[in-house]
């Protein structure tokens, strides 16, 4: 009863979208309807600026760890709630209960679950990730070598069965929510980070 409590507690803090509600805050829109459409911390940079897109990244990132802190140490849940939880919150992120199930790709929420969870792979993650949109300037791509290479170094790290389950998961979900991208990365039109909109 407790674990089913954890999960759906972590579903709902997932599901608190920062950056629809940073952007009703600071300039009174619905963040889903510019940019690129997506609530998130890329289009919230894309539209807003550095300063919300940066808070929404961090917001993001915390709400993923705190879901894990608090299956781990209030509800003293095992690797499997814990892993749980972890995937739990990306959904809530990408498909909010509060805000119409329309929400954003995960990609900061699962940098947050994961330097929770296994912080050396998701460091080494995040630092190629960094490099990857140096170098392509595509913030999907890099996002995309993330969500494909967490899971492989979690297992690598010997990491418990369960969280090797989460984090593949979550990599697939993360393919499915940058559908979109991939399809505008073969045809050339997905946007550069820095390049305005044509």
């Amino acid at each position: 009863m407790l674990s089913a409590v954890a999960i759906v507690l972590a579903y709902l803090m997932g599901s608190i979208s920062f950056s629809i509600l940073i952007a009703k805050k600071v300039a009174k829109i619905d963040i889903r309807k510019h940019g690129s459409g997506n609530a998130g911390a890329t289009n919230t940079l894309r539209v807003l600026g550095k300063g919300p897109g940066i808070l929404v990244l961090l917001l993001d990132a915390i709400k993923g760890v705190v879901a894990i802190l608090i299956t781990k140490y209030v509800f003293h849940g095992g690797d499997w709630v814990v892993a749980l939880s972890g995937l739990a919150a990306v959904v809530g992120h990408n498909w909010p209960i509060f805000f119409g199930f329309r929400g954003g790709k995960g990609v900061a929420t699962t940098i947050g679950v994961l330097l929770t969870l296994a912080p050396i792979p998701a460091l080494i993650s995040v630092g190629v990730t960094i490099v990857v949109i140096a170098i392509t300037r595509y913030v999907s791509v890099g996002s995309l070598v993330f969500m494909a290479l967490i899971p492989v170094l979690v297992y690598f790290r010997e990491a418990p069965m369960a969280y090797v389950f989460s984090t593949l998961v979550i990599g697939i979900l993360g393919f499915i929510r940058h559908w979109e991208n991939i399809k505008r990365l073969f045809s050339g039109q997905e946007r550069k980070m820095g390049q305005s909109k044509k």
